[in-house]
């Protein structure tokens, strides 16, 4: 066993010297001080690479100031450990590339209408990885855009396009506007990936076949995982196929989830998984499972731009210290798109085994569609729910604005009447084994339900205040209670 081990480590070593197979960057001119720029010798060795048919481009331990490099199909860029490629500045002279002519720039936020502008980026490619255990730093990076200046690198990676990609073991610090864009990418694996950055972490748009895996993504000013459906492409296409499992995402001040010090200085953090804002082409078939949710928002499911939100099964969730709504389920009618386009759908989600500890009072979860478009088929099962509480009687009154065109965040809607689960335009909601509670007294009933048609509850108890009602019911029809809520079964009226 001994003789084939250093046999196998002999051929290993072989393999990494042998120019056919591994591109080091260092034999192509880089020099790896953080001072030099090195992007022109890292594209030399991918260009290499390319030539010879695709191999591995290796970046050992070292800083290599960068400018923009450009991926290309059946290359892996291997970042050893102690390996950092540093974002330059943003200038022309540091060899970034401009803004490319995008298909349109109507229907999307800016960032999502362009991938050239950025410090690792590739278009149309297949087979490609990035790889290993060094880090990309995007120092230099802006992290929005700016205005009139085609030099505006504000991504760390990006890629538009492309089919059967492997992002693996790196660590991104400071990545821009988005860590990671990618946009119309098909088999696309992320895994064991650490983020600790100053905008978006994954932004994984109009994508098919999507693993993510044992990333953990702390993102206190914008949100961490994040699944869009723009209209980047040119054309509405649906983000489906897609599994999220083992992740933690965070909102602790940059780079204290890196150093180890998790610092909470940020007053309202966002971090979080989410579906949407931007949801031209839907979202199908997608699961989330294993997950932790650590000082920051909660999680949200967002159609608000005439597109299908469907099939979606999320388990095992702990969150802890959540500064807002710690499930958000939305239809709106912003419909930023082609016009006529009809309202989306959101339906058929289940959402089951979640824990949520220390919830902030002004938002519980909220689950609403709008007038004539309700939020259908969801089912919500053991779930623990624990809020700070301290609500008022006059909040409990208080009328919740429609925001049927409004950016669908839930601080937008303030304070809810209800302290545990604000319901309105549901039909078909099934809820068993919930249990909710305060730590603080709270003058607001557990469940408000508003415009809902079907509705169960079973096993469901919630914690009141004395002479509060659990539970207040309007404009609905069907609400079944069995062993709930204190209340004797059967069906409850307005």
């Amino acid at each position: 066993m001994l003789i084939m081990l250093i046999a196998s480590l002999n051929f290993a070593n072989a393999a990494i010297g042998n120019q056919s197979i591994y591109y080091n960057i260092k034999d192509y001119g880089a020099i790896g001080d953080g001072i030099s720029l090195d992007s022109k010798a890292i594209n030399k060795a991918i260009d290499a690479a390319a030539k010879a048919g695709g191999g591995t481009v290796y970046l050992p331990a070292g800083n290599y100031l960068s400018g923009s490099i450009h991926l290309k199909s059946n290359i892996s860029l291997f970042i050893d450990q102690g390996a950092t490629i540093i974002a330059a500045p943003v200038t022309a002279e540091n060899g970034y590339d401009g803004e490319e002519v995008s298909v349109n720039t109507t229907y999307q936020d800016y960032g999502h209408s362009h991938w050239h502008n950025s410090l690792i980026w590739g278009e149309n490619l297949h087979d490609v990885s990035i790889l290993g255990q060094g880090m990309i730093w995007g120092k230099g990076l802006y992290r929005d855009y700016v205005k009139d200046n085609k030099q505006s690198a504000n991504k760390s990676i990006a890629l538009y396009l492309c089919r059967n990609v492997n992002i693996k073991d790196i660590t991104i610090l400071h990545g821009g506007w988005f860590a990671i864009l990618a946009t119309g990418v098909d088999n696309l694996t992320i895994s064991n990936v650490k983020m600790d950055t100053n905008r978006d972490g994954m932004d994984i748009d109009c994508c098919r076949n999507v693993h993510v895996s044992d990333c953990s993504v702390n993102s206190p000013y914008d949100d961490g995982i994040c699944l869009k459906s723009t209209f980047g492409l040119g054309f509405a296409r649906a983000t489906e196929n897609v599994t999220i499992t083992n992740c933690q995402v965070s909102g602790f001040e940059e780079g204290s989830f890196l150093d180890g010090t998790y610092k909470r200085t940020v007053k309202e953090p966002t971090g979080r998984i989410k579906f949407g804002t931007e949801s031209n082409g839907g979202f199908k078939n997608i699961t989330i499972s294993n997950c932790v949710f650590n000082y920051c928002r909660g999680l949200a499911l967002e159609t608000v731009d005439g597109a299908l939100l469907e099939d979606v099964t999320i388990s095992n969730i702990t969150m802890r210290d959540i500064v807002n709504a710690p499930i958000f389920l939305r239809i709106g009618a912003r419909m930023r798109g082609p016009e006529g386009v009809p309202v989306g759908e959101l339906r058929r989600v289940i959402i089951s085994n979640v824990i949520a500890y220390n919830v902030e009072p002004a938002q519980g979860v909220l689950i609403g569609g709008i007038p004539g478009h309700p939020v259908k088929d969801i089912d919500i099962k053991d779930v623990k729910i624990y809020y700070k509480g301290t609500g008022s009687s006059a909040q409990a009154e208080r009328l919740v604005p429609e925001m049927e065109k409004g950016y669908p965040e839930p601080g937008s809607f303030g304070t809810l009447p209800a302290y545990g689960f604000f319901i309105r335009h549901v039909e078909g909601i099934k809820m068993e084994n919930v249990q909710l509670s305060f730590m603080n007294n709270d003058q607001r009933p557990a469940f408000v339900l508003d415009d809902v048609k079907g509705a169960e509850l079973r096993f469901v108890k919630a914690q009141t205040s004395a002479n509060v009602l659990p539970i207040s019911i309007k404009n609905s029809a069907d609400v079944n209670l069995f062993q709930s809520l204190n209340m004797p079964d059967g069906k409850l009226k307005n």
